[in-house]
């Protein structure tokens, strides 16, 4: 009984020692995704602006995405998600993107993405296995700061608006080509359990998981209005 006993208390002490590995990698994750939101909402006159931001449904956020592996194909970036949930936003989904080419590479530089879903159509789409951007979900490069106001036909039409920041300089992107996926694995390491991206986002019975107590108050962060754009 003794050994029995041993036995498993060892083999509990190898899972939690690999939990531990894998909840930093998405704890990292989740941090750098509240760290990218934290630095792009408030400076009205440069970045998103917050009409928009309380229109959207969901926001993905996916950063330190390698341009240089954009040049040569095949390479992807990670991020999260999440969507609104009454008047609060769901747990975090775990996702990735993969495109050939962004357009604008500078090098091996890294660029952060930030996807605002504005409407019941693109969150729909966004819920599926898998979404091509610009084929199953049309994407517009979103505008920034007083620039809303001035919106093209593409944009207002747009169920994704694209945003990426390097440099420091934040704009709108053309990401038409791109895929999002779910990343099942590491939703299925932080949620202990096989789960859909639609019970994470729009189920409502999933415990948002500490890990993410820093992202989700990125997203629940409000702009006074004298800070946004006139």
């Amino acid at each position: 009984m003794k050994a029995v006993l041993s036995v498993g208390c060892a083999l509990l002490a190898a899972a939690v020692v690999v939990n531990a590995e894998t909840t930093k990698t998405q704890r990292d994750r989740l941090t750098e995704a509240a760290i990218v939101l934290d630095d792009i909402r408030g400076a009205a006159d440069k970045d998103i602006p917050e009409d928009l931001w309380e229109k959207a449904s969901c926001v993905a956020v996916i950063p330190s995405v390698k341009k240089a592996a954009f040049i040569v194909g095949g390479e992807y970036g990670k991020g999260v998600v999440s969507c609104r949930n009454g008047s609060d936003w769901s747990a975090p989904s775990f996702l990735t993107l993969q495109k050939g080419s962004v357009g604008f590479q500078l090098g091996g530089e890294t660029i952060d993405l930030v996807l605002l879903v504005m409407n019941e159509h693109g969150m729909k789409r966004l819920l599926e296995d898998k979404v091509a951007l610009g084929g199953e979900a049309s994407v517009a490069g979103g505008p920034v700061g007083r620039d809303f106001r001035a919106m093209t036909d593409a944009q207002l039409k747009a169920e994704i608006l694209s945003y990426s920041r390097a440099q420091g300089l934040f704009a709108g992107v053309n990401l038409t080509g791109g895929v999002l996926a779910p990343d099942k694995d590491n939703n299925r390491d932080l949620y202990g359990r096989e789960i859909s991206p639609r019970d994470i986002l729009v189920g409502k019975t999933v415990t948002t998981p500490a890990a993410a107590e820093r992202f989700m108050a990125a997203l629940r962060r409000t702009i006074p209005p004298q800070a946004r754009a006139n």
